[in-house]
Order: C-alpha cells, then sequence, then structure tokens
C-alpha cells in the first residue's frame, strides 16, 4: 500500500502545473463547442453521438463513441461550467489512481519492494503521458487505462481462486470473471481501445497463472486438458465478439473517413509507400516510449515523411524493431528443453526420463486443481519431493517459485505493450492519425514493466555491490530525468500560444497555421499575419494540407486558393465574402455567402464548426440585403440560418438583426420578440439593448426605454456609441443639456469613428452649442476629408459662427466632391449675399 501512495504522490507533484491551464488544441471541440455537454441537451444524446458531438451515423462523424467520457466532461461543466481548473483536476487525479493500479498489478508480477516501486515510479514520470493528463481530451486514454487495470485486476482474482472446489467459492470465482468482463466493457465505453485488455487478460492466464509456453498451450487447446483455462479464454473470446460486434453495430457498421492530412500514408494510392510507412510508424511510437526527447501536440501531415521506396535509410529502424520484437516474443514462447510434464493412468512421467525443473505448471486439470497454492495473489505449483524412480531433486524455493519465471513475464510484457496498440497500427482500419502520444498511455504500462524486467535481471547478474549500486543509480537517474521532462513539457500545454510554439520544429504548417488564429484572436495582426505566411511557406512544401491559406486574412487571394484547393472549406467562403464586402464588391460577396449556404456537411470531419461557417455566411448575407432595403429578403435568409444553426453557434446578433429588419417594416410586434430573444440568448448584450431601447421609445415606453439605454452604458462604459444612441434619445425627449453631454461624451470616448463625431457635432448643434458643434465638425471633416456632407456640414457651423471665409471654402471643397448637391449650392448663395452685404457696408463706411 506505501508503494502505491508513494507512486500516486509522485504522479500528483509531477502534474500539479497542469491546473492552471487553459483549454488547449482539440479540448475546445470536445469541450467549448461540445453540445453534449450543455445542461438543456438531453443527456442521453451521448449514447448517439461521437466524442465531439456529432450524431454517430454522420457520414463526417469519428465513429469515436465514449460516452463514459463525454458524461465526465458534463459532470465537470455541471459543477464548474467552462472553468478550465476543475477539467484538469480530474484528469490528474485519474492520473494518479491509474498509477496507484498499475503498481498494485506489479506486486505479485515482480515480487513487491524495489522492482514495483520502481515500475510505478516510471509510469508515473514518463514523458509520453503529458498529453493524456495535462491535454483534456486524452481523459479518454486515462478513464479507459483505469478500467484496464481494474477488469486485469479482477480477472486475476478470477485465476488465484479458480481451483475452489466449494459452491461459495464457485461463486466468488463467476462474481469476479463478472467484474472482468463489466469493466472491461466500460473501458471501451471510456476508449475503444479498452477492449483490448480482454486478450492481455488471456496472456495473463497462459504465461503468468499457468506459466505455459507455446507448445505447452498448443497441447492445452487440442487435448482439450485444463478445462478451468479454456472456459475462461472462452468467456474472454466470446465477450471480445459481443463488444466488437456491438460497437460496429452501433457506429454504423462501417469505418469512419479522414482527410489526407490526417493520415496521409491511407491515402497514398501505392501499395509500397503505405506498406513501408505503416511498418515504420509502431517502431516510431516506440522510440518515443524509449526516449521522449521531441514530443508534438500533432504528428500529422509530413511531421513523419512517407516512407516511398526500399532504399529509405528508416526502413533499417523498421527491421530493428521488429527483429528485436520478435526474438523478444519467441524467446519467450518457445519451450527451451523440448519437453513437456505429463501425466498417465495417474502417474506422473516425464518425457525422456527426466523431470522438470524450470518451474512450470502441470498442464493437466486435476493436478492442477490438487496441487496448487496461492502466494501473492498468483497460483503456485507444489512439486514433489522424489520422481517416480524415487530420485530425490532440488526444485525452487517457495518464494522463487512463486513468482512467473523470466521468459513468461517477457510475453506478458509484451503483450501489454503491444495489445493495446494495435488498434493504432492501421492494420484493422484506417485512423485520423500518423502518431498520437496519448495513445500510448496504456502501451506504456508494458514498456515500463519490461524495462523493469530488464534492470532486475541485470541486478540479478551481477555479483558485485558497487555494479549493483551503479545501476539502481542509472535507473534513479532515468526517473529523475523523466520527472524533469515531464514537468517541462506541462508548461507547454499551459496555453495554446505555447502549445504550438513547441510543435513548430513537429509539424510547422500546422503549428505555424494554429498559431496565427491564437495571435489574431488576442489582436497581434502582425505577427498573426507572419505566422501565417510561415504557415502558407510550409504548406507548399507539404501539399497535404489547405487550412493555413483560409487564414491569411489580409489577402483575398489566398482565401481564393483555399477554396480551389477545398471547395467544401466553409471559412473559407465566409472571410472571402468579408473582405469583398469591406472592397465595396457587395455582388459577389452576395454570390460567395450564397455559395456557402448550399455546401452540404457531409464527409466533413467537423460539421459542427462548418455549421457555424455557413450560419455566419447567412447572418452576413442577410445583413448587406438589410442595407440595399431588402427587408423581407434579408428576413428569409435570417430565418433560414436560425433553422440550420448549430446549437454551440451564438444566436444573438442574428436575432437583433431580424429585430432590425422587422423595424424597418414596421413591425414592432416582431421586432420586439427578436429583440428579447436576443437578450435572452446573451443578456449582456449591448446591440440589443441599444435597439430595443429604440423600439421601447417609439412606442411610447420611455422609462423602460431610458432603463435599457444606461444598461448598454453601464455594461460597456467606454464605448461612445452608447452615449450617443442615450443622447439622441434624450433629445428627442426634449432633454437638450443632458444630450449635449452624452454627445460630447461619446465624441470624446470615439474619437476616432467618424459617425459617432459626426452625430455628436449634430446632437450639438440642434442644443444650440455651436461652438462645440464648430470644434466636432472640424474632427469630423478631418477624419473623412473626402465625404461632401462632413465639409458642407462644417461649412453651415462656421457660416453661423461668422467665420465667413473658412466656410466658403469648405463650401467650396464640398462643391468640388459634390458639384450637383443643391444644399451646398443654395448655402454657398447665401453666403455670398452675406459677405457681398459685409462688403459693401465696409466701403459705405
Amino acid at each position: 500500500m506505501i508503494t502505491e501512495l508513494v507512486c500516486s504522490a509522485v504522479a500528483l507533484v509531477l502534474y500539479v502545473n497542469t491546473l492552471d491551464a487553459d483549454f488547449c488544441y482539440d479540448d475546445s471541440r470536445a469541450i467549448r463547442t461540445n453540445p453534449d455537454l450543455l445542461p438543456e441537451t438531453p443527456w442521453t444524446n451521448i449514447l448517439y453521438n461521437d466524442f465531439w458531438g456529432t450524431l454517430l451515423t454522420h457520414s463526417g462523424s469519428h465513429k469515436s463513441f465514449r460516452p463514459l467520457c463525454t458524461l465526465s466532461f458534463r459532470l465537470n461543466y455541471f459543477l464548474g461550467s467552462l472553468d478550465p481548473w476543475g477539467y484538469h483536476l480530474v484528469n490528474v487525479v485519474l492520473h494518479c489512481c491509474v498509477t496507484a493500479l498499475f503498481t498494485t498489478l506489479c506486486h505479485p508480477l515482480l515480487g513487491g519492494g524495489f522492482w514495483s516501486l520502481l515500475a510505478g515510479l516510471l509510469f508515473a514520470s514518463h514523458p509520453i503521458h503529458t498529453e493524456a493528463v495535462a491535454g483534456l481530451v486524452g481523459r479518454a486514454d486515462v478513464g479507459a487505462a483505469l478500467c484496464f487495470l481494474l477488469s486485469l485486476l479482477c480477472y486475476a482474482h478470477h485465476c488465484r481462486l479458480r481451483s475452489g472446489h466449494s459452491r461459495l467459492l464457485r461463486w466468488r470465482v463467476r462474481a469476479w470473471l463478472a467484474a472482468s468482463l463489466v469493466m472491461a466493457a466500460v473501458a471501451m465505453l471510456w476508449k475503444e481501445q479498452g477492449v483490448t485488455v480482454l486478450a492481455v487478460s488471456a496472456v495473463y492466464d497462459i504465461c503468468v497463472v499457468h506459466r505455459l509456453h507455446l507448445r505447452q498451450f498448443i497441447l492445452v487447446i487440442f487435448k482439450r486438458r485444463n478445462v478451468s483455462l479454456l472456459v475462461s479464454l472462452a468467456w474472454l473470446a466470446g465477450w471480445g465478439v459481443v463488444l466488437l460486434g456491438a460497437r460496429l453495430y452501433w457506429m454504423g457498421n462501417r469505418p469512419p473517413n479522414f482527410s489526407n492530412s490526417d493520415n496521409p500514408a491511407a491515402d497514398s494510392p501505392h501499395f509500397l509507400t503505405r506498406t513501408l510507412t505503416f511498418l515504420y510508424l509502431p517502431a516510431a511510437n516506440s522510440w518515443l516510449l524509449l526516449c521522449p526527447h521531441t514530443l508534438s501536440f500533432d504528428w500529422s501531415m509530413d511531421a513523419i515523411p512517407l516512407l516511398r521506396t526500399i532504399a529509405d535509410w528508416r526502413n533499417f529502424y523498421s527491421v530493428a524493431f521488429y527483429s528485436g520484437f520478435v526474438l523478444l516474443a519467441w524467446s519467450g514462447l518457445r519451450n527451451k528443453d523440448s519437453k513437456v510434464f505429463h501425466k498417465a493412468n495417474g502417474k506422473s512421467h516425464v518425457t525422456n526420463g527426466k523431470s522438470m525443473t524450470n518451474g512450470l505448471h502441470h498442464i493437466d486439470s486435476d493436478q492442477h486443481h490438487n496441487n496448487n497454492h496461492h502466494h501473492n495473489g498468483l497460483t503456485t505449483l507444489e512439486f514433489p519431493k522424489k520422481t517416480q524412480n524415487g530420485c530425490a531433486k532440488s526444485f525452487p524455493s517457495a518464494t522463487q517459485a512463486s513468482l512467473p519465471s523470466r521468459e513468461n513475464m517477457v510475453v506478458f510484457s509484451l503483450s501489454l505493450l503491444a495489445l493495446p496498440f494495435i488498434p493504432a497500427t492501421n492494420l484493422c482500419f484506417y485512423v485520423g492519425f500518423v502518431v498520437a502520444e496519448r495513445v500510448l498511455y496504456i502501451p506504456s504500462m508494458g514498456f515500463c514493466l519490461l524495462v523493469t524486467l530488464g534492470l532486475r535481471s541485470l541486478y540479478d547478474s551481477m555479483r558485485r555491490k558497487s555494479s549493483r549500486v551503479l545501476l539502481l543509480s542509472c535507473a534513479a537517474f532515468v526517473v529523475l530525468l523523466y520527472s524533469l521532462k515531464t514537468v517541462y513539457r506541462n508548461q507547454d500545454w499551459q496555453s495554446e500560444e505555447m502549445l504550438y510554439k513547441s510543435g513548430i520544429t513537429v509539424n510547422p504548417a500546422k503549428a505555424w497555421g494554429n498559431l496565427g488564429n491564437v495571435l489574431k484572436n488576442q489582436g497581434k495582426m502582425a505577427e498573426a499575419e507572419e505566422a501565417y505566411r510561415n504557415a502558407l511557406y510550409y504548406r507548399i512544401l507539404s501539399p497535404t494540407h489547405s487550412n493555413p491559406n483560409s487564414n491569411l486574412f489580409h489577402s483575398l487571394h489566398y482565401y481564393k486558393l483555399a477554396i480551389g484547393s477545398r471547395p467544401t472549406l466553409a471559412s473559407a467562403y465566409l472571410n472571402t465574402g468579408i473582405i469583398l464586402v469591406s472592397q465595396g464588391n457587395v455582388d459577389e460577396a452576395k454570390r460567395t455567402f450564397q455559395t456557402c449556404a448550399g455546401i452540404p456537411d457531409e464527409n466533413l470531419k467537423d460539421p459542427h464548426a462548418h455549421k457555424s461557417s455557413v450560419t455566419s455566411c447567412l447572418y452576413n448575407l442577410g445583413k448587406l440585403l438589410h442595407e440595399q432595403g431588402q427587408q423581407e429578403e434579408a428576413l428569409s435568409v435570417y430565418k433560414e440560418a436560425v433553422n440550420t444553426m448549430p446549437r454551440q453557434f451564438a444566436p444573438q446578433s442574428l436575432y437583433n438583426m431580424m429585430g432590425e429588419a422587422y423595424m424597418r417594416l414596421n413591425n414592432l410586434e416582431e421586432a420586439g420578440h427578436w429583440y428579447r430573444e436576443s437578450l435572452k440568448a446573451k443578456p449582456d448584450h449591448v446591440p440589443a439593448h441599444l435597439t430595443y431601447g429604440k423600439l421601447l421609445s417609439i412606442m411610447g415606453q420611455t422609462a423602460e426605454a431610458e432603463h435599457y439605454f444606461l444598461k448598454a452604458i453601464e455594461l460597456e462604459p467606454t464605448k461612445g456609441n452608447c452615449y450617443m444612441h442615450y443622447g439622441q434619445f434624450l433629445l428627442e425627449q426634449s432633454r437638450v443639456t443632458e444630450a449635449a453631454v452624452m454627445a460630447e461624451k461619446a465624441a470624446d470616448l470615439d474619437g476616432s469613428e467618424f459617425d459617432v463625431v459626426f452625430s455628436a457635432a449634430h446632437m450639438l448643434r440642434q442644443a444650440s452649442l455651436n461652438e462645440a458643434a464648430e470644434r466636432y465638425y472640424g474632427k469630423a471633416a478631418d477624419l473623412r476629408p473626402d465625404y461632401a456632407a462632413a465639409l458642407m456640414n462644417l461649412g453651415a457651423i462656421l457660416h453661423l459662427n461668422g467665420k465667413l471665409q473658412e466656410a466658403e471654402s469648405n463650401y467650396l471643397r464640398a462643391l468640388q466632391l459634390k458639384p450637383d448637391d443643391l444644399i451646398t449650392q443654395s448655402n454657398l448663395r447665401k453666403l455670398w449675399n452675406v459677405m457681398h452685404k459685409q462688403s459693401v457696408r465696409g466701403l459705405g463706411s
């Protein structure tokens, strides 16, 4: 128990610095924008949607059915909404529990004591776990590992009790087996690879409990000896078939589709390229376990270049990896003495006249039932002291016999390493990644166990105390090195900016593109553009990804390139339309938005994000129609947007614009309804406060209207637009002095906004504060020197204030910009009349 506590405490200390981390990378899609986490979403939706909230039968679904992980996120959301601290706390606690259970599993396998502690510390500190623990989507792997170990430990108890004959004991045996099968199903509901615990349990029974080699196991099967073993294996195999069949049926009886950038090898048309690359990927993963120096949040695209020829030097690593793996497995599976201990006619016999002394179990069920004992949770065999001819033989001590042989332990360790990794090998079906560090969370248990076995073997072979001390010092140094790397790597997961910067060396195209998004959202436009250009540079070198093009927000050309390479990329259409609007190309912008609205979401990786972009396109199209006075058409588009928008889309602006359209159509009741819907969707939405206040003012509900104007000012006290709207309301109520104060406040706060400054000047003029009005008309003319109306109004106020020469200059400038403006022409004639009269008076005096 102390060993487990020590290892768990180390795990907690190493990952405590992740508690202050933010949501990073896939966390946003799995948590922030996942509709299945929202309280208003029926919890039963998690039974029909994938991990990302997409319907499992949808053509673009990842088919990642992990309802227990989604349920844990939903509970986090219920308790703390979107505060990342609680989510990270659960991940760290789960990792501590997994560490404790793994250490518990190691006790009977390694003999407890120092070696179990070493295995537990290796697991607790291994840097490959940072993505699974520090990244919140890795909770699926950690939760699956927890239930994986519970299932394996339950099966170990089943094996320990299986030899009993009493009725009560048989019920306990069945109960432990049932518990193991149930926990295997629960592990699969956390993540798909959890079901592999059934295969690992089978290897545990054969190698650790019965300690059989390959030839002996074959005899057990074909001669049907040891019925209890065969029955247990049959339960494991049958339950595995049931779970896999149910899983396949639930995801629509077809595998998921992934883009070529996720798994470039799967998209290669060349069989040799696919084969060599897929053979190399397990070797690359094993290197990450052995030397986790270079880690990355994403290994897709060309992070690992495809192996296209036999001459590629990386094939040497593949050969070395598989050769070593096969040699280790064969050394454990083969029967070195080529002898089988068997029983005939009730007597023990030894092939070739020699008894076996390697501590293997008798393969006969009766002998096994009558002669076994239990030690440290494992079944052991009591050997006779004499052979049939009466010659005494020496056998291992009870302590030695209680531990599985080195060969059997190697086989079990390799199975724990390899079997949970099989779903990620592209052997059964293509997966949506090249390398994913979190997938190695469960296989790392086999790695840690195998390394500890190797160190123990070296320790036992050493005779000098100094050599043993040196070996233990090296083991402690490895644990320390792993721990430092883990703490350092956790810092990269503190924020998306740090995470993407850390991945530039491995996956530059994706890292630079994602970093550009983060910098853009932070308002660092120059740095964001540089990041996007870097992404484009690597995108050109690696033609498997088109998203960085769509992020070059300053260049319409790059957006059109993105549309050309991915015609279904709705975000590219959205950004293209927005740029076209800013350039005044309204007709082309409308066509772009309309094209985007017609793109279906079939076979798309993220249908929710696609629907959000489509809804935004419809919203912008409606705004264009609204500004052109086509209110009926605008409303039709807005209603289509409302009907198609995904649950996570923020609808307050859309509802507010619907209210504006109804207001223009003089349908005040409907306008009020949509303004209230906007405020219901986002109670602090300032534009809805202002528009609803204006509506209430028109309807004569002045007290309520003033409340909404003041609330808008309270929400955004630094926005001049709020004071401007309130000032106009006050002016309509003949509260001229208060209106003038609001106007000056608005113009001072938003001095660079032409509309605000120009409106403030108008209000001050209506309040007969001509000197102040002149000042702000002058500011407006400076902001828009090519706007005729600004120059004409400045000329008019100068005219009123008696500054005739300046007034004439501004009138003339206004007429140069707009020669046919009748008001300016009339004002200029009046001005000249005044100037003529003054000159006549001057001459007469």
